[in-house]
């Protein structure tokens, strides 16, 4: 797994999603991250300094594996560059299959056929 700076992921999520655009699938996962080993974590919650966090973020095609980590100071940059590249590439989905709806004269009978007379 190979941690890159914020653009050269981008451009290489791009490339993921290009090449599985006709068969294949890109897994994105995000996490919540330190990047700091438990003891050093225990050590600036003893001196009572604020631990940074950070966003780890991965993506797999199943063949290749690639992160980066995004702090708070890029996360409004790298949400808007990560949704362009979203929505740009979701033409690949499958539409999903509807059910079809019952024909309206159909519905009518099974409504006519339901009610009572009222009793005066």
């Amino acid at each position: 797994m190979v941690l890159l700076q914020l653009d050269p992921f981008l451009n290489e999520l791009t490339s993921m999603f290009e090449r599985s655009t006709e068969k294949g699938s890109v897994w994105v996962t995000l996490k919540r991250s330190s990047l700091k080993s438990k003891v050093q974590r225990n050590k600036l919650a003893t001196a009572g300094e604020a631990i940074e966090y950070r966003c780890l973020i991965r993506a797999t095609d199943g063949k290749k594996t690639i992160s980066t980590s995004v702090g708070p100071k890029d996360h409004q940059r790298f949400q808007a560059s990560y949704a362009t590249i979203l929505k740009a590439h979701m033409t690949a989905l499958k539409k999903r299959e509807r059910k079809d709806k019952k024909k309206p004269a159909e519905a009518d009978k099974r409504e006519g056929s339901s009610k009572r007379p009222k009793k005066s």
